[in-house]
């Protein structure tokens, strides 16, 4: 409980921008919900046929993994937002259309018979007898609709939309337990105060549904619209990807630019989703800037995959800033000092107890090896394909959750596991890297991505970035991550530290 209410006074001000995110896109996806599957409800009733064929498609669309939707929306309408309300009104289509459809045809044909003999018209029997009539059925469709959308928006954090997901994928990747609880029992309250505040709606009008619904997204955009024009700075944004490490370096980045430059506002992103997601928003220019890494651009955000095997730390940089390049129009800055690239990692006393020192010596005990590994790092290439490809070693392997590899060597589940070398576990848990002797792994220094248009018209920013270029060593970094993670210092004071301690920025 104590850890809990330490990261909530750390992260209020995080948490309150994640609730507000969470429920915009929530009530922005109810509303659009209820505008499409309501009137398909009143047109349904008389066309019986039709409302049965309705009823199953509403319900195939609802059985779609959330990962696969999202997925599959990515490709035509990039990341954000956009796509996470798209797949949250498709899975609240069926509460609503059904619970609409069933109060409708439920209602006593005397009321009917009644609304026909006083000469209503068919509008005016819908609005004044069929639902008032209905409106506890269609409440109940709606509140249905609101906890399940609540529930799944949890998933937009994986795609850049933001919201209460974010502390959740944040626990994860930390193996922060405090941080999962509050993103779970956030986003369970904000279920349960909407699913209230519809019920008292229950004896309603639908007309007052709506209106109630469309202040709260005026209201959730409104503080947002009202900072922005408030704020006549330049703003410029920079986003990173899952954990610690890309958190601490785009505080480094904000706090260079700031200095250089007062007029200029930072506004970060932590967190903000996998490397294609980052990229995707980069190119649509929805953010600015992001750290990279010159291995990473070659085999895997290059269109066509180049060999960055066995190239040294300048060839790989050079071969990476000059297809991106010419590919997209982007420029790689400087890179860092440290190389964040794949390895192999066994404990201190299992290394000392069979002598190993590089991967080759592997060989001799490969019979014993019982491997924990990422599913990523087993699909490489560049990773357990080429450790058995290259180093003729072959042994059982379990694909497990980044976190959790780390667990299962710590408890002797297993004794070999991937890791990165700047990764805060290997100093957490005892961990020794094997040095890659046959070169296997590709280079990664990190550096900051950006438009090419935009490096040329903000000269300062990039001199500003570039005072990090050759500087940060992979125990550094390593170190880095340690506090965040373990000692659970807030990324912005380890970057702050660190900025100082080296004479990049004076003391405040």
């Amino acid at each position: 409980m104590s850890q809990i209410l330490q990261i909530l006074s750390k992260r209020g001000g995080d948490l309150g921008v994640a609730l507000l995110q969470h429920l915009q896109i929530s009530m922005i996806s109810l509303l659009i919900a209820m505008i499409i599957a309501m009137p398909l409800a009143f047109w349904a009733v008389k066309h019986c046929q039709a409302a049965e064929c309705l009823l199953q498609l509403t319900s195939i669309l609802q059985t779609i993994p959330s990962l696969a939707l999202l997925g599959l929306l990515i490709p035509f309408v990039g990341i954000g937002t956009v796509p996470a309300v798209i797949a949250l009104v498709i899975y609240a289509l069926l509460p609503i259309f059904q619970n609409t459809y069933v109060g409708l045809t439920s209602i006593n044909q005397e009321y009917e018979e009644a609304a026909n003999a006083f000469g209503m018209s068919p509008l005016q029997k819908l609005v004044k007898v069929e639902l008032p009539l209905a409106m506890p059925t269609i409440i109940s469709g709606i509140r249905t609709a609101m906890v399940l959308i609540v529930g799944t928006a949890t998933m937009a954090a994986l795609i850049g939309a933001g919201g209460l997901g974010s502390f959740i994928l944040l626990g994860i990747d930390r193996n922060n337990t405090s941080l999962i609880i509050i993103g779970a029992v956030c986003s369970g309250i904000l279920a349960i105060s909407l699913s209230i505040l519809i019920k008292w709606l229950d004896h309603s009008s639908l007309k007052t549904v709506f209106i109630v619904l469309s202040m709260g997204v005026l209201l959730t955009f409104g503080s947002g619209i009202y900072s922005t024009m408030a704020n006549q700075t330049q703003i410029v944004t920079i986003a990173g990807k899952l954990g610690s490490e890309p958190e601490i370096l785009i505080n480094m980045y904000k706090e260079l630019i700031e200095q250089d430059d007062p007029h200029i506002k930072v506004i970060l992103k932590p967190n903000f989703g996998k490397t294609t997601f980052l990229y995707s928003a980069l190119n649509k220019a929805r953010i600015d800037i992001y750290p990279e890494f010159t291995g990473t651009i070659l085999e895997t955000l290059a269109k066509k995959p180049q060999k960055a095997v066995g190239l040294t730390e300048q060839q790989t940089y050079e071969k990476a800033q000059k297809l991106i390049k010419k590919q997209d129009k982007l420029t790689l800055l400087k890179p860092m000092a440290y190389n964040n690239t794949y390895a192999l990692a066994v404990k201190n006393s299992f290394k000392k107890a069979h002598r190993l020192n590089k991967i080759s010596d592997l060989i001799n005990i490969q019979s014993q090896l019982r491997g924990g590994m990422t599913l990523e790092f087993i699909d490489r290439d560049d990773g357990l394909k080429g450790i058995k490809k290259i180093y003729g070693i072959d042994f059982p392997v379990r694909s497990m959750e980044p976190a959790l590899r780390y667990q299962a060597i710590h408890q002797n589940k297993v004794n070999i596991v991937d890791a990165y070398s700047t990764d805060s576990e290997l100093r957490q848990y005892h961990l020794s890297i094997l040095r890659d002797d046959q070169h296997n792994f590709p280079i990664y220094q990190g550096a900051p991505l950006m438009k090419l248009e935009f490096a040329r018209k903000h000269s300062q920013i990039v001199r500003s970035l570039n005072k990090l270029a050759g500087r940060i060593t992979e125990q550094q970094m390593q170190e880095m991550n340690y506090e965040v993670n373990v000692k659970n210092i807030a990324p912005a004071v380890v970057a702050h530290r660190f900025l100082v301690n080296h004479h990049l920025i004076k003391e405040k």
